[in-house]
């Protein structure tokens, strides 16, 4: 049987290997200036990213997109609205590890606590005015009232959120984030809404929640 000191050298090894081969980074490296993204290319296969066209044949519009001048849709059941660039709209950003996000919120709406699980976030309130905040490991919440030109960060893979206080109006601000596909996994449907369904008496214990409770968030989120 393996002792203590044993296992903790077996760890250490591997933290050391992981840290030598890169194995923890967000996105890899690109390997050419710019690899834009082929709309026709094969879905037969899978990549890490999508594969490129002939660099030849990249030109300026593929390094370019209006995908974010628009306002998305707020009339949902949270109020908000995400519009993220990706190598449909902005082909160029393929393989460049970051995305872009446009974030509306509408009065009194709220971008719910979620996180992304392969991405730190950095958000720039551009309009109106916002509540932003995280919490990390140990539970400690860190909050942020933010105005117009105001900035802030969410660590990677932290619970965090935005809400809009004001009952009138909306706020919009423009996150970045350093993956190329972030992903986003949102704690209340994620708990509540996935299918098939978490079994009750796992959330009644994890939330100290009665069944009727249960069936109640759920119908509220669509379930």
């Amino acid at each position: 049987m393996a002792t203590p000191s044993s296992l903790l050298l077996s760890l250490l090894i591997i933290l050391s290997l992981a840290s030598e081969f890169d194995i923890a980074r967000s996105d890899p490296d690109p390997l050419q200036d710019y690899c834009v993204a082929d709309p026709k290319a094969s879905t037969s296969s899978f990549f890490n990213g999508i594969p490129c066209i002939n660099p030849n044949l990249a030109n300026t519009q593929h390094f370019t997109t209006s995908a974010l001048s628009l306002p998305g849709n707020t009339k949902n059941l949270f109020g908000f609205s995400v519009t993220l660039t990706n190598t449909q709209n902005l082909p160029g950003i393929n393989t460049l590890g970051l995305t872009l996000a446009r974030i509306d919120i509408g009065a009194r709406g709220i971008v719910p606590l979620h996180s992304h699980p392969r991405a730190s976030e950095v958000t720039i309130c551009l309009i109106g005015r916002m509540v932003v905040g995280f919490v990390d490991t140990s539970n400690r919440v860190f909050t942020k009232k933010l105005g117009p030109g105001e900035s802030f960060v969410f660590p990677k893979g932290l619970v965090h959120f935005m809400y809009n206080e004001d009952g009138k109006n909306s706020a919009v601000a423009v996150s970045g984030l350093n993956s190329q596909n972030p992903g986003a996994q949102l704690v209340a449907l994620a708990a509540f809404g996935s299918k098939p369904e978490i079994p009750e008496e796992v959330l009644k214990k994890s939330f100290e929640i009665s069944e009727c409770e249960i069936a109640h968030i759920r119908k509220s989120l669509g379930g």
